[in-house]
């Protein structure tokens, strides 16, 4: 994942992701702080907190109250624009405090690879309408909810289909670009005014 243009008027914003006792939930960072790791963002988890980091295979970070820290190590980059899933064995509200990025944000969506991504900066809106993610046919937005539901790209339509999902704030998804797509980028002019 790439920005490019990214310029600051140090906009310093947060968000609150609350979490149900056991339930997956696809979450992301979406503010820029001077070290996104998982250690950093996440310093303290309840015990036994698990996180799945997803780069063709998952990685799995769980949370030692002992430590404390996350185990391996909390050195998994989570980027403004990057999300894994996370489950918490009690129900916990994880606070993400950071610079909002502005300018020309560029997000990689590699061409017939699933990843998993979200909107660089913290706001909900429809994918395409709002948060500017240009499908191509036969793209595949995948959200989570206790289950998968699929969206696929219709050039035909155009649109999304069955319709076009809405992305909440902090929330993660997996997203496939088509073999025949033509760009890996999700560009996003963004300002706060």
């Amino acid at each position: 994942m790439a920005q490019s243009n990214v310029y600051s008027l140090n906009v310093v914003g947060y968000y609150n992701l609350p979490l149900a006792a056991n339930a997956k939930m696809m979450i992301a960072n979406q503010l820029n702080t001077t070290n996104n790791t998982l250690g950093a963002l996440i310093p303290i988890a309840p015990d036994s907190s698990v996180f799945y980091k997803y780069a063709g295979s998952f990685t799995t970070y769980s949370y030692d109250a002992l430590t404390p820290g996350w185990l391996p190590d909390g050195n998994a980059t989570l980027n403004p624009g990057e999300g894994g899933f996370i489950i918490c064995p009690e129900a916990t509200t994880l606070t993400f405090v950071g610079e909002v990025l502005q300018g020309s944000l560029v997000n990689t969506l590699p061409i017939n690879t699933k990843v998993i991504r979200s909107s660089i900066v913290p706001q909900q809106g429809l994918i395409s309408t709002d948060l500017k993610l240009p499908g191509e046919d036969s793209d595949v937005l995948y959200t989570y909810a206790a289950g998968y539901t699929a969206y696929s790209y219709d050039a035909l339509t155009p649109g999304w289909l069955p319709s076009e999902p809405t992305i909440g704030v902090g929330q993660a998804f997996f997203y496939l670009k088509a073999p025949q797509s033509v760009s890996s980028q999700w560009i996003r002019n963004f300002t706060v005014q």
